[in-house]
């Protein structure tokens, strides 16, 4: 590759970058199976407490 050509890939790849940090993110944060199953553990205790 040539010196300008090089150069023209790096900034591109850097303006591409900061775009997408400025893209909005609307992706759900994610949530591991053993968390999953400890915050439902919790609610079934919630729940069995405000039954009884």
């Amino acid at each position: 590759m040539n010196r300008k050509k090089k150069l023209n890939k790096i900034l591109k790849a850097r303006i591409k970058k900061m775009n997408a940090k400025k893209a909005p993110n609307n992706k759900e944060v994610y949530i591991s199976k053993a968390e999953r199953e400890k915050m439902a553990a919790t609610e079934e205790n919630e729940t069995a407490e405000v039954t009884s």
